[in-house]
Formats: C-alpha cells, structure tokens, sequence
C-alpha cells in the first residue's frame, strides 16, 4: 500500500507532466522553511516556488502570499490558479486571492491525525472525523473539497470545464 507522501510525488509529477507550476505558502519563517524544504525534496516533493507569511504583508487568511506566488511564477489570471490546503486560513487565503479552492479533508490538519492514527481509528470514528472535516471545510467557502491529494486531478479537470464555460472561482 502507497504511503500518502507516495501518493502526493504521484500526483506532483501527473501536475508537472500538465504543465503546471507549483507554489507553496506557508506561515512558516524563512529559516525554519529551509530545513522542512530539504526534507520535503528528500520526499519528492520541491514546488517551484514558496513564499512565507514573512516575505508579505501579512500571511493567512490574506491573498498576499498566494498573489506573490502567482507573480513569482508568472501565472495568471488567477481564475486560471487553484489552491489546494488543508487549513481553514488556507481556503480563506485562496478565496480572498480570487483562486479556485480544493480543501483536503483526510490527509490534514482538519482531520488532526497522521496516516497510522488515521489507519487505527474504527470505522464510524473515521466518517464521524470525515465528515466534520469536510462541513468544516465546506463550510468555509471550499470549492471543492477531497479526501487527499490523490483525489485532485479530476478536480482540476472539473475547473478546467468551468472555465471553459466562462465559470469563474
């Protein structure tokens, strides 16, 4: 069985293979960055661009981090940009950036619990702990929302149909 970070280099790979650019916002500071990007390349994953709550403004729920990933990219309009989080500061953040959003209910911090935690709970614990990370992520304004990060490519493929049809975020 794929662990879940062998899942999301699977899914990084599939974006990259589309064309897409990746960009990461953190509250993080930019040393702590530093050690948690090494690790996180040691994983498979290195998004094309990070920027932390004290490169702008101010971080979360404001767009500021989001926007100067979208310059530093080059990306844009950000109709065309989806945010995928697992914190209710991150679907606000993509919200208030004009983004499409995708919240990750199972593999989060919604849910609180690592993948073994996850694994052990019994079965009505596990849809009772889905189910309030899913309203409460719902509930905040979420596109989308999905279990994990496996679960968003026909998610993109759903957003590129609405803006085909002129659908905006």
């Amino acid at each position: 069985m794929e662990s879940w970070s062998q899942f999301g280099s699977r899914v990084i790979q599939a974006m990259r293979e589309r064309g897409l650019k990746i960009g990461s916002t953190t509250g993080y500071l930019p040393d702590m960055m530093e050690i948690l990007q090494k690790e996180a390349r040691n994983r498979g994953y290195e998004p094309d661009s990070t920027v932390c709550a004290g490169d702008v403004p101010a971080g979360r729920p404001e767009p500021w981090m989001c926007l100067r990933n979208a310059e530093k990219l080059g990306v844009y309009p950000m109709k065309a940009i989806v945010k995928i989080g697992d914190t209710l500061p991150d679907i606000e953040e993509g919200l208030n950036a004009g983004m499409w959003t995708v919240g990750l209910a199972k593999t989060g911090n919604e849910m609180g619990l690592n993948e073994a935690e996850v694994a052990a709970l019994q079965p009505e614990e596990l849809k009772t702990k889905l189910e309030r990370a899913f309203t409460r992520l719902q509930d905040t304004g979420a596109h989308y929302v999905v279990e994990k990060i496996s679960d968003v490519l026909p998610i993109l493929d759903a957003i590129d149909q609405r803006l085909a049809k002129g659908e905006r975020p």
